[in-house]
């Protein structure tokens, strides 16, 4: 496998906290799985700002920005029961990923941290 590419992001966790208010950002912005794995934590926002790093980490890597039917509610950031966060990709996105790197297996992988201020993701796509 080899690199495609490399995607980081870092966002204000008080960002993440205002905009939440918003349930319409919210819907738009995270799954459900990650909204009821966030509200869960006692850090929630910082929970919901470490995904949205990685979306826009992802969206980075892959080389499209949000756009062109890429959606951030369909770039889902869950955790195995060790903690290790990864990436999966649903509904029309993963259509587009498929179509873009012609092969149904891609290697995503990321790396989340948070401190007071700021949530920042790294996301790096191998084919």
């Amino acid at each position: 496998m080899s690199i495609f590419g490399i995607g980081t992001d870092i966002v204000s966790i008080d960002r993440i906290k205002k905009s939440s208010k918003n349930k319409k950002f919210l819907k738009r912005i995270f799954n459900e799985k990650e909204i009821l794995k966030c509200k869960k934590i006692k850090n929630s926002f910082n929970c919901l700002a470490k995904r949205f790093a990685a979306k826009e980490a992802f969206s980075k890597a892959i080389g499209t920005g949000i756009s062109n039917g890429v959606n951030f509610n369909e770039i889902v950031v869950i955790n195995k029961r060790s903690g290790k966060p990864y990436i999966n990709i649903i509904g029309d996105t993963k259509k587009i990923i498929h179509k873009k790197f012609k092969r149904k297996k891609i290697k995503i992988s990321i790396s989340l941290s948070d401190e007071k201020k700021y949530a920042v993701a790294f996301v790096t796509i191998s084919i």
